[in-house]
């Protein structure tokens, strides 16, 4: 990596928005591969550094780019309910069908995490509420089974089944969504599918 190049990935590391732009106006790259394969953005992102990443959006930086462990801005904003940094992201371009290391959305990790604005984003700006990952699961399977039963992950039910989320599609070992909120003793979730 060249100097210049260091030294807007350190900037964006630190969230330090106004080096971001001048080392950009030298010309350095925005799409420069630092630690772990992450580009400037990526790596402003991984910190929730908003004004840092936004500066790097804003100046074209690409939201799909992932990094060695599949990440993307786009991907890790949404799993991690970064809104600020999601939304641009959105705006600019981010595939919403693209998917991390394993095989999911970002609706789906959003989902176990609890993240209620977050699939509220999703779901409106068209994630497919019936991706399935590589576990066999797909949101709706993941908030119950990850998600702790509670209020929260009962709202999360709520919008997902809302977007479109099928409540037939079984897990990899056949099991229905209100199966397995059942098992769990998660009432509300129950009470939430069986409103569907």
């Amino acid at each position: 990596m060249t100097a210049l190049n260091s030294r807007l990935y350190d900037a964006a590391v630190t969230g330090d928005a106004a080096a971001i732009r001048a080392a950009i106006a030298e010309g350095a790259d925005i799409e420069s591969r630092g630690a772990g394969g992450m580009t400037p953005l990526l790596a402003a992102t991984k910190g929730n550094r908003v004004e840092a990443a936004l500066a790097l959006i804003d100046a074209g930086a690409d939201v799909n780019a992932k990094d060695d462990i599949v990440d993307s801005t786009y991907l890790y904003a949404g799993a991690r309910g970064h809104n600020e940094i999601l939304q641009a992201a959105l705006a600019h371009g981010a595939d919403l069908r693209s998917t991390n290391r394993y095989g999911g959305t970002a609706l789906i990790p959003a989902s176990e995490r609890g993240h209620l604005s977050t699939v509220k984003i999703l779901l409106e700006a068209g994630v497919d509420p019936n991706h399935i990952n590589n576990l066999n699961w797909t949101a709706l399977h993941e908030a119950i089974v990850l998600g702790d039963g509670s209020q929260r992950y009962a709202d999360i039910v709520r919008e997902l089944i809302r977007g479109g989320a099928d409540i037939t599609i079984r897990d990899g070992d056949g099991v229905l969504p209100r199966d397995l909120a059942s098992s769990r003793g998660y009432a509300a979730i129950v009470a939430e599918i069986d409103k569907a």
